[in-house]
């Protein structure tokens, strides 16, 4: 994904509060991303006792994003980022910035529209921070979760379909794999993370599973959770297809058939390009 200069990070690993390393993907979010920024940037250290940093991952983006990430830098010292010139899918911004685990005790995500509150990332933290597991998920469909605006009716039936062609596949038990709040202990994530090479929608699925098949614990938790208008993602037929064909292809990873299909790789190649889909990253390897 080319040579990408590290931030630099205002802390290393704690010996008393964990330290937290918050990544935010962002694709063309200058409308929205400025004042989820401000929110995380002030209730996140105020309301954890260790060190937090903020890095936002720019994916591609066309309008000024950066300027909007780089005035919020200016006025709080915990937010940097990174920059990728070209597109290479939510997936693939978190792949580089989940790169910074060795920098801190905990590492975790969310979106760049705001859906899930700064506090219920704390809420997260505060788990994380037990030492007892080493995955903290936020979950919009456990009870106890608190929606203050649902989805659209068709994205809710999407969210499910894709939910059992994941149970189906993959047997994990999660009810949301692709709620966009998760954290993890730097451990977890260094022992996984060269597994990961999923760089669409279809990215939670990969990393998940990983953990699952390398013996890590996974905590599902419910969430508070509010739909923003302007979504990045369109929920159609070339989306759906393209989300499959992820789903597909990791199942693929794990099954004794995956090295005889060598041969088909630039078809794969092809058909992602066909969908204006990232395509998987080249790595093959399996926990």
């Amino acid at each position: 994904m080319g040579d990408v200069e590290t931030p630099t990070l205002s802390s290393h690993v704690s010996t008393s509060a964990p330290s937290v390393v918050l990544l935010i993907p962002a694709y063309n979010e200058e409308h929205r991303i400025g004042p989820v920024l401000e929110r995380y940037a002030t209730q996140l250290p105020a309301g954890h006792a260790g060190p937090v940093n903020i890095v936002v991952i720019l994916n591609g983006c066309r309008d000024n994003t950066i300027g909007v990430v780089e005035a919020a830098e200016k006025r709080h010292s915990c937010i940097t980022h990174l920059v990728f010139p070209g597109p290479i899918g939510k997936g693939g911004a978190l792949i580089e910035g989940l790169k910074l685990a060795p920098t801190a005790d905990l590492i975790g995500y969310v979106d760049a529209d705001g859906a899930t509150p700064p506090e219920a990332f704390l809420d997260l933290v505060r788990r994380a921070s037990s030492g007892q597991v080493d995955a903290v998920i936020a979950s919009r469909w456990l009870p106890g979760a608190r929606i203050t605006h649902a989805q659209p009716g068709k994205r809710q039936f999407a969210s499910r379909l894709f939910h059992l062609f994941v149970e189906g596949f993959f047997w994990m038990g999660i009810r949301d794999t692709q709620c966009g709040a998760k954290i993890f202990r730097r451990r977890a994530i260094e022992a996984v993370h060269k597994y990961l090479c999923l760089a669409d929608l279809a990215f939670d699925v990969n990393l998940l599973y990983s953990l699952k098949r390398a013996g890590f614990s996974i905590e599902e938790v419910p969430t508070d959770w509010h739909d923003q208008t302007g979504s990045k993602v369109v929920f159609n037929s070339r989306t759906s297809l393209n989300m499959l064909l992820s789903l597909i292809r990791l199942r693929l990873l794990y099954s004794p058939i995956y090295p005889w299909l060598k041969p088909l790789r630039p078809l794969e190649k092809w058909i992602y390009q066909k969908l204006n889909a990232p395509p998987p990253l080249p790595r093959q390897l399996k926990p």
